[in-house]
């Protein structure tokens, strides 16, 4: 396996700008996602490395390699596509092979790798079947099967669960992370679902608009977001963020006063902070009267069966909660909402985190 690395990479069509200026570095046997909403540029960056896009500037390593200019067959990197891309006229042996096939590897050679995969994938019993004659997921293995059998430098991956139900994408998101786990393989996950993103990928790539926002471990995305973007994108419920007003006694939020350590206090006035962010679970649900509680109205009751969701009304927008199973207040019920602002982040007026959570 080798490390990827992308140095100034930018991506034109035309007038516009898919990728804007992309300095990436995914370090040896590292399962990196690349998180971000439809149209950010992951799915691009991921294609310039698999050598099916050409850059507009930059260029792309691998391991020491620079392979901006080789042909896709000469990158040494392995793809598992969204739609599987599987050969419907070949068995799923003579799929998985493929690959070998082409690299000219002896016949014998060849199965013995293709029983190998096999066997790690557990799918020897579908060998002689068509991928016509299979589900979703056993065609999910097969493609990732495809992929593995020839040990390559790396792993591409793009949205390859997006086709499947809940059940079966909650079941392969642990397989295909035990399996790139267990290969040591350096993998590069293209997704939009961020609860893809924070259980499989020991490092996060945050995309928006072509341009990275922010690159980090799991705990650290979630935890100490760079800026508004990542904190109301990661999170689900996202953080709740409201307008922030910098009293000369301390900070006013949904129409209450409240007072964080000097220090925050001290570096929200000199970044002039303007908005408040709160994680669902950092807030409760409180008395009316309860003193420092923003006062509201409960506008949506969501039970999740494990937990319930409330979404509340208050001077300045709304606030989503997660409150306890069997929550018994109706739509419509004025309560208060309390949190520590040790709790919550701040942004400023380019959307930029100054003071992070506790």
């Amino acid at each position: 396996m080798s490390s990827v690395r992308y140095e100034a990479v930018g991506k034109s069509f035309g007038a516009l700008n898919v990728l804007r200026s992309l300095d990436l570095h995914v370090p040896d046997e590292t399962f990196l996602a690349l998180l971000g909403p439809s149209g950010c540029g992951k799915t691009t960056a991921l294609r310039m490395l698999a050598g099916l896009e050409t850059l507009t500037t930059g260029r792309i390593l691998i391991g020491e390699r620079d392979v901006t200019r080789l042909q896709p067959r000469d990158r040494d990197i392995a793809m598992v596509f969204q739609s599987y891309a599987l050969y419907p006229q070949m068995t799923v042996a003579e799929n998985i092979a493929y690959p070998l096939w082409i690299r000219k590897i002896g016949e014998a050679e060849r199965k013995a790798k293709v029983a190998e995969v096999a066997a790690v994938l557990e799918i020897e019993k579908l060998l002689d079947r068509r991928p016509k004659q299979l589900s979703g997921g056993q065609r999910q293995r097969v493609a990732l099967a495809r992929a593995i059998v020839r040990n390559p430098a790396a792993f591409l991956m793009d949205e390859p669960l997006s086709n499947l139900d809940a059940r079966l994408r909650l079941t392969m998101r642990g397989e295909i992370k035990r399996l790139c786990q267990s290969l040591g393989a350096t993998t590069l996950y293209v997704t939009h679902d961020q609860a893809e993103a924070l259980t499989m990928a020991d490092m996060i790539a945050v995309m928006s608009g072509g341009e990275l926002q922010q690159l980090a471990p799991a705990a650290e995305i979630y935890e100490r977001p760079a800026n508004r973007f990542v904190a109301t994108f990661v999170g689900n419920p996202p953080m709740n963020v409201l307008p922030l007003r910098i009293t000369e006694t301390g900070l006013k939020a949904g129409g209450v006063s409240f007072n964080p350590s000097p220090e925050r206090m001290a570096e929200c006035r000199r970044h002039a902070a303007i908005e408040i962010g709160i994680r669902p679970e950092d807030a409760h649900i409180a008395a009316i009267d309860q003193p420092g509680a923003m006062k509201g109205t409960i506008f949506v009751v969501e039970p999740m069966g494990n937990e319930t969701l409330v979404d509340v009304r208050i001077d300045g927008g709304r606030l989503t909660l997660r409150a306890e199973r069997g929550f018994t207040a109706q739509t419509g019920d004025r309560v208060g909402v309390a949190f520590d602002p040790a709790n919550a982040c701040f942004f400023n007026t380019a959307g930029q985190t100054v003071v992070h959570r506790v």
